[in-house]
């Protein structure tokens, strides 16, 4: 590969060998990034998650906990993210009939070297994954889509706000 291909790829050593950032000189920030993501169903398993009627027991309630759960774990699973000391993990379970389904916002805060989006659209699609979990003996053609970053802010990078048109109560 080209070296100074290489060189631009912060992931990739100069012998285009997979490598950690070093944030090590990087001064912690408050980072802060809010993600989004949908699950669609049809509207007698919405109905019964609404309900309570769903054998597994509190399906957003335990939605809501292995968001939060996943966001910690995120440098486990992603294999170039950092271990982050998260100050704050909130995620959000929006009743949308529309789609008929639910809206999963989870926004993700630190003070640390490095940004916290990954933990938030970690959050987010483990929420919607537990959704399905816990609903599938009612339905096994939920669909989880639409999962984007919609803002993020701290670091040298500044901050970022998806286009307008996208849902992002800041």
């Amino acid at each position: 590969m080209d070296t100074d291909i290489l060189q631009s790829l912060t992931h990739l050593d100069q012998n285009g060998n997979a490598q950690m950032v070093d944030v090590t000189q990087k001064p912690q920030t408050l980072r802060r990034a809010i993600a989004v993501c949908e699950i669609s169903m049809k509207t007698s398993t919405l109905d019964a998650i609404q309900e309570g009627n769903v054998r597994k027991g509190d399906v957003l309630g335990t939605a809501k906990l292995a968001g939060m759960m996943a966001a910690k774990q995120t440098s486990n699973l992603i294999p170039m993210c950092h271990p982050l000391n998260l100050t704050s993990v909130e995620v959000k379970i929006i009743l949308d009939e529309n789609i008929p389904g639910y809206q999963i916002e989870a926004e993700v805060k630190a003070k640390a070297e490095t940004g916290v989006e990954m933990e938030a659209m970690t959050a987010a699609t483990v929420a919607a994954l537990t959704i399905y979990d816990m609903a599938k003996s009612l339905e096994k053609t939920m669909v989880i889509s639409n999962v984007r970053l919609l803002h993020k802010s701290g670091g040298k990078s500044g901050d970022f706000n998806a286009p307008s048109g996208e849902h992002c109560d800041l």
